[in-house]
C-alpha cells in the first residue's frame, strides 16, 4: 500500500483509497492538511497529526517546565490591566 495510481476529477477531486482511508483514521467530514514537499511531491494528512507535528516541533524548543498557554494568559491579563 505504498503508491496508489488515480486521476484528478471535477474541480481537482482526487479519491483517496480506502486502505488509504482506514490506515490513517480518515473518515467523511473529516479535516486534512495539504502540504508540498521539498521535491515537489504533496503530502497528505490529518488534522490530528498536524497538530501532534505542530506540538513535537514546539516542544524541541520549550522546556516542559514552562506552560506556553499559561503565559499567554498572563501576558493578556496584564495588558488588559494596563488598558
Amino acid at each position: 500500500m505504498d503508491s496508489f495510481m488515480t486521476q484528478v476529477g471535477q474541480g481537482g477531486r482526487v479519491v483517496i483509497p480506502a486502505d488509504f482511508r482506514r490506515a490513517l483514521g480518515i473518515k467523511p467530514g473529516d479535516r486534512v492538511v495539504l502540504s508540498l514537499d521539498q521535491d515537489g511531491g504533496l503530502r497528505i494528512v490529518t488534522a490530528r497529526q498536524a497538530v501532534l507535528r505542530a506540538q513535537a516541533e514546539v516542544a524541541r524548543y520549550v522546556s516542559p517546565e514552562r506552560c506556553l498557554s499559561k503565559e499567554l494568559l498572563e501576558e493578556r491579563r496584564l495588558a488588559s490591566e494596563s488598558e
